[in-house]
């Protein structure tokens, strides 16, 4: 197998995809229990929606939003404040050899599939969706 692949076009790998999962998973248990010392921090309920790791596995972004859906920018603030110790506590629980560096983004997820649900709301989606389909002929 060559040792530099051309990733182009290609998903995230089996591992990737697991260690994204663990990361999320344990960061979402980290925010609830509170186990980060910020109080700034431990006042919002953050809910972590994905987490994509670098083919390397150094760099996870972690797509969170706050509840509620306001103090995006504040949450994001506070979790970079912490990186460091959210870093060391995910690396420990997680049980990774090397912890990668953590990056926060606003998880737009939920934005996009309300804007989805309102196009399909919408009366000329909906006519074409409905619209029976046209009677087959049959050749004989």
């Amino acid at each position: 197998m060559a040792k530099h692949r051309d990733s182009e076009g290609r998903g995230p790998s089996q591992r990737m995809l697991r260690v994204g999962e663990l990361i999320r998973r344990t960061l979402s248990e980290v925010l609830m229990k509170g186990d980060i010392h910020d109080p700034d921090l431990n006042r919002l309920s953050i809910t972590v929606g994905e987490v994509r790791v670098s083919p390397d596995l150094t760099i996870a972004t972690a797509y969170v939003l706050p509840l509620g859906g306001g103090q995006q920018e504040e949450a994001i603030a506070y979790l970079a404040r912490n990186k460091g110790e959210l870093r060391r506590v995910i690396g420990r629980k997680a049980g990774l050899k090397h912890a990668p560096d953590l990056r926060f983004r606003i998880d737009k997820t939920y934005d996009q599939m309300e804007a989805t649900r309102a196009m399909l709301d919408d009366e000329r989606v909906r006519q074409d969706i409905e619209k029976p389909d046209s009677p087959e002929t049959d050749g004989t």
